[in-house]
């Protein structure tokens, strides 16, 4: 299992982190949305919960559940700004196809076996 984020993305993490007072990291997760099917979720979070699958690099920490492991096996997250919006994006092997809006995403076939839905 490997899942990986810039240096940019880290630092947004630090930085929402100093904001918010307190933090262990990102949780980051998947849920049955959109016109494709899939959008991710991301909240800051306090703790592990014991489940999760925790991911480090650049002094920032992703936290994962089972769940959404296979979905995001590969995937590399970034912090990106394009003209005035910034947000976080996923470089994504298991994606197959995204919305117009960019918002939700399809999987190939056989890829995220054990997604919520």
């Amino acid at each position: 299992m490997n899942i990986t984020l810039t240096e940019a993305a880290a630092q947004q993490i630090r930085s929402q982190i100093a904001k918010h007072g307190r933090g262990l990291g990102l949780r980051v997760g998947v849920k049955s949305v959109g016109c494709s099917g899939f959008a991710y979720t991301y909240e800051l979070a306090d703790e592990l919960r014991a489940d999760e699958q925790r991911f480090d690099a650049h002094g920032a920490t992703l936290l994962i559940a089972p769940q959404n492991l296979a979905t995001l096996d590969g995937a590399c997250l970034d912090f990106v700004t394009e003209g005035l919006k910034q947000s976080f994006q996923f470089d994504n092997p298991n994606v197959g196809n995204t919305c117009g809006c960019g918002e939700s995403f399809s999987l190939k076939a056989g890829a995220g076996k054990g997604v919520a839905a």
